[in-house]
């Protein structure tokens, strides 16, 4: 048999003690990736372990048969393929067994494994060589050592291979284990987020009726109630981290809109301009409410003619562009830290674009000397529901 050092096979992880599991990641944007050849570990390993020892016997057959095709040179050369190839089994089992024990047992009994699969490999292989070149068998201490060398060379670089892999996908595994509880941790905020509307938004239109009641306007105030309840049964059917269509968004504000057009009557002037192309994009349920709501507080609420409401949604390319504004008195004094504001509103919609879109959103307010308050916000333009469908 040549004495040529090799290189090392490739290998997988076996399925004895391997820990390394999961499913292939969609949000990543690498030029390629291992996990789904992996995904199913058992076939991987077979898979490679066969390659990698038919690369092996390839390589050391064409290395030995260049020196000419007999049998003294091409026999000892499968004989050690096949041998490689039961050692690297076992040897994939004790490692797997090894896995559960503690840290410096596990190293010790790697290397002692290493170092008998070593020696054992290295007398089979000496013996299978004499025993096919040689007219009188035997181990001779010479070509014990040479043995040594290579066959240490080889189950050390599987070894390398084995435990490299194994590292890798449980690596992995602990980046999907966290990627999931990032999600998790972002849909729980989202639903806290979008919970806390109802609530707020509630209070306000329960102190309005609570005040037609005592105005005996007890027709409109059942009237309230009605549209109230079409409202709420609205908000409960979508889940609280779902995006819903610009044209639903819009159909809710109209619908609380009616609500508080109860009180109003003609102060309060909505106007809406909703770009046809913008319709089907997808944005977080109940976003512009709370800005509606402020404008309402803040622009009709104040003034004794009231003012109009506008919201507008058009399409810029890729992105889609939302204005909430009105014709009240402006940003001012009265406007911030009012003391019968819950300070929802402006708060929550930044929290809840953050958790949405990331940095990939814009969010603005302004006032303009002559007097109006808005609101502009822009996001990407979304066919999909990126969190859940709208029920």
């Amino acid at each position: 048999m040549a004495t040529l050092p090799v290189p090392a096979p490739p290998t997988a992880p076996s399925t004895h003690g391997s820990s390394a599991a999961g499913s292939v990641r969609g949000t990543r944007s690498l030029p390629f990736t291992a996990r789904p050849f992996f995904e199913n570990k058992s076939r991987a390993f077979w898979t490679l372990q066969a390659v990698g020892w038919s690369g092996y016997l390839l390589l050391r057959g064409v290395v030995s048969i260049s020196n000419g095709v007999t049998l003294d040179v091409v026999i000892p050369v499968i004989v050690e393929a096949i041998l490689g190839y039961c050692i690297t089994l076992l040897l994939s089992t004790f490692y797997g067994m090894y896995r559960g024990l503690p840290r410096l047992v596990a190293i010790f009994l790697t290397i002692a494994t290493l170092a008998a699969a070593t020696f054992l490999y290295a007398v089979l292989d000496a013996f299978t060589f004499s025993f096919i070149a040689s007219a009188t068998p035997g181990v001779t201490l010479g070509r014990l050592l040479v043995s040594i060398y290579i066959t240490f060379t080889v189950l050390f670089g599987w070894s390398a291979l084995y435990f490299g892999i194994n590292f890798y996908l449980i690596v992995e595994q602990q980046i999907d284990q966290m990627e999931h509880l990032e999600n998790q941790a972002s849909s729980a905020q989202l639903a806290m987020l979008r919970y806390q509307l109802n609530p707020h938004f509630l209070f306000n239109t329960l102190n309005s009726i609570s005040t037609l009641v005592l105005l005996k306007q007890t027709e409109r105030a059942n009237a309230m109630l009605s549209r109230l309840s079409s409202f709420l049964r609205y908000t409960l059917a979508n889940e609280p981290t779902a995006h819903v269509t610009v044209a639903q968004e819009v159909d809710q504000l109209k619908l609380y809109l009616e609500i508080e057009k109860m009180r109003f009557e003609d102060r309060m002037r909505p106007k809406f301009e909703i770009d046809p192309r913008a319709e089907r994009a997808r944005l977080p349920s109940l976003l512009l409410q709370p800005l509606v709501e402020n404008a309402i507080k803040y622009a009709v609420t104040p003034q004794e003619e009231g003012a109009e409401i506008c919201v507008e949604v058009r399409l810029a390319g890729e992105r889609v562009q939302i204005a909430v504004s009105d014709t009240g008195p402006g940003l001012i004094e009265g406007r911030i830290g009012s003391s019968h504001s819950t300070g929802v509103g402006l708060a929550n919609i930044r929290d809840r674009l953050a958790q949405a879109y990331g940095p990939d959103h814009r969010f603005e307010t302004r006032s303009t000397p002559a007097g109006g308050f808005s609101v502009e916000i822009e996001i990407p333009y979304q066919l999909e529901d990126v969190n859940r469908e709208a029920s």
